[in-house]
């Protein structure tokens, strides 16, 4: 059974929560469009698209590396980093002020993430 679309699932959810939470905000605020000079709106806006630039090519990685045949451990590894990295930087975004720590913390998950799942992905089918 494989492991990468359980992770993909739950990166599914938590992108819908980030999206109502930026309706929520837009709604609140009363900002259609754009972030209408809200640091508020703002931070609603960059967790959501951040999420949403990072997130797909690293589930792509991780589905790669799993259908090269790496095991399960690692597809749960590479799924946990990216899930806790992806709380944490939307955690330490939505703050103000800012908690840098939060987010330093969650792009380093993720690009770990990314940097493993790819190694995995190329390395795999060399060493079985």
């Amino acid at each position: 059974m494989l492991v990468a679309p359980f992770y993909a699932a739950a990166m599914a959810v938590f992108y819908v929560l980030l999206s109502i939470r930026t309706l929520r905000v837009r709604r609140r605020l009363r900002i259609a469009i754009g972030d209408g000079g809200s640091d508020e709106m703002l931070r609603a806006m960059r967790t959501h698209a951040n999420f949403a630039e990072y997130v797909p090519f690293a589930l792509l990685l991780i589905v790669l590396a799993e259908l090269q045949g790496a095991g399960p451990g690692w597809i749960h590894a590479l799924g946990a980093a990216l899930l806790a990295g992806r709380a944490s930087h939307a955690w330490g975004v939505s703050r103000s002020p800012e908690d840098y720590r939060f987010r330093v913390t969650g792009m380093s998950l993720t690009f770990l993430t990314l940097l493993g799942a790819a190694a995995l992905a190329i390395a795999v089918p060399f060493v079985r």
